[in-house]
């Protein structure tokens, strides 16, 4: 007992030590760690209310019927877009809470008929459209109604069950998720679409049943080439100087004058710890295998591209009688996966937002979870903002795109005719 008394109150003594120390330096300690909190409240916040003020549009792409192009076009239309990009001051993004411009490329089973959005400020329309129209002259971009609002909005519910995920890339950004130059036969050199399996399936929806797939998109700075190219060097082997910052040479120069005390005074060899030369792994171009010159090759290829910062989501909601979470769940996860790669970049579900919750309040946990996702997609919101990686413009294309007319899903809506403008003779 006498032993349990004496540590208590050995604690009790370091504590009022610990504070007593506090008094003194709490004007050091605390503001870096409350302005680190204020940030983490202040942000969200202003980026809500600024999105609030924003008057965004929701427009649905219908394909034209005879279309034979590959996604290369849609490729140009995204560097297009990213011509309204904005780059706010500093007053502007931390107290108005601008974030730039962005988008939402959206596609929709709604009950099994499959359509394609973008969604985008009201301000930015006729870029956009001028976009789609140059490089798909027959296309048609038509403003509609939002179409998360055929479901209620209190959904998961008795009447109504909710899935969904936000997906995150397995390796470093850098690395390619298989692209649409990959979809192709080695006999006939025919492109294989690569959306084609995906609308098969969010074609299969039933009565009821609603299966949403969004991709929101903001322009990535131009910084991240050299956090790419660190990428690329860390691969081959080829490592970057070791900078010495003014503390840590104070502190190394202190070392070496104790370790060299002794040596001095027997007349041994003096050592010096910035001296020594940085062990590196060069990189041997003579062995290197047919695997690794591929991947060399797509990492260089994609940090010459345009970059996107994207958050991917699907969400799976239906009632209850008719969910059918093998097809709309397990097929589009399915259909996903046709875009990874072993060897480079995959798609894979993040555990953190997936609905799914076991043990303890397994039920209530699984509820919050779901009305958060559900929440998320139909405010397009890109929280949580850490589950967000970037895509260059040859993956977003391969991911997003006009499906060409070898998409025979008949629950595709498209054109029924062809624009045109008028005759430019006619009378006046």
């Amino acid at each position: 007992m006498n032993i349990l008394i004496d540590a208590l109150a050995n604690f009790a003594t370091s504590l009022a030590a610990a504070a007593s120390i506090f008094y003194y330096v709490w004007f050091i300690v605390l503001p870096p760690f409350l302005y680190y909190i204020f940030m983490l409240l202040w942000m969200p916040h202003v980026w809500h209310k600024f999105g609030d003020k924003q008057s965004s549009i929701l427009l649905e792409i219908i394909p034209p019927r005879d279309i034979e192009a590959s996604p290369l076009p849609m490729e140009y239309i995204f560097a297009g877009i990213a011509g309204i990009k904005s780059s706010p001051m500093v007053t502007e993004e931390y107290i108005d809470g601008d974030y730039g411009e962005g988008f939402s490329l959206e596609i929709a089973s709604i009950e099994g008929q499959v359509h394609m959005y973008i969604r985008c400020r009201k301000k930015t329309r006729n870029v956009v459209e001028a976009h789609f129209y140059g490089q798909y002259p027959n296309v048609e971009l038509v403003e509609v109604p939002d179409y998360t609002e055929l479901v209620p909005r209190t959904a998961p519910n008795k009447d109504w069950n909710v899935w969904g995920t936000d997906f995150e890339l397995v390796k470093d950004d850098l690395y390619p998720i298989r692209t649409y130059r990959h979809f192709e036969e080695s006999v006939t050199g025919k492109m294989l679409d690569p959306l084609a399996g995906i609308i098969e399936i969010m074609s299969k929806g039933g009565p009821g049943q609603h299966m949403w797939f969004q991709i929101l998109v903001s322009f990535e700075d131009e910084s991240w080439y050299s956090t790419g190219r660190a990428t690329v060097d860390d691969f081959i082997g080829k490592k970057a100087p070791h900078k010495q910052g003014a503390l840590e040479k104070f502190f190394s120069d202190i070392k070496d004058i104790f370790l060299n005390i002794l040596p001095a005074i027997l007349g041994g060899e003096l050592h010096h710890s910035g001296s020594h030369a940085e062990e590196k792994k060069e990189f041997d171009e003579q062995k290197i295998t047919h695997g690794q010159k591929e991947i060399i090759k797509a990492l260089e290829e994609n940090l010459g591209k345009m970059m996107f910062r994207t958050k991917m989501r699907y969400v799976y909601v239906g009632r209850r009688e008719g969910y059918d979470k093998a097809t709309c769940i397990s097929g589009f996860i399915g259909g996903i996966k046709q875009f990874n790669d072993q060897n480079l970049n995959s798609f894979k579900p993040n555990n953190d937002t997936k609905t799914k919750a076991e043990f303890i309040f397994a039920e209530s946990r699984l509820r919050y979870m779901q009305r958060r996702i559900f929440r998320r997609y139909i405010d397009r919101d890109p929280q949580p903002y850490d589950v967000r990686f970037l895509l260059s413009s040859e993956e977003l294309a391969t991911i997003f795109h006009i499906p060409d007319m070898s998409v025979t899903a008949p629950a595709l809506s498209r054109v029924v005719a062809k624009r045109g403008g008028a005759p430019t003779n006619l009378p006046i």
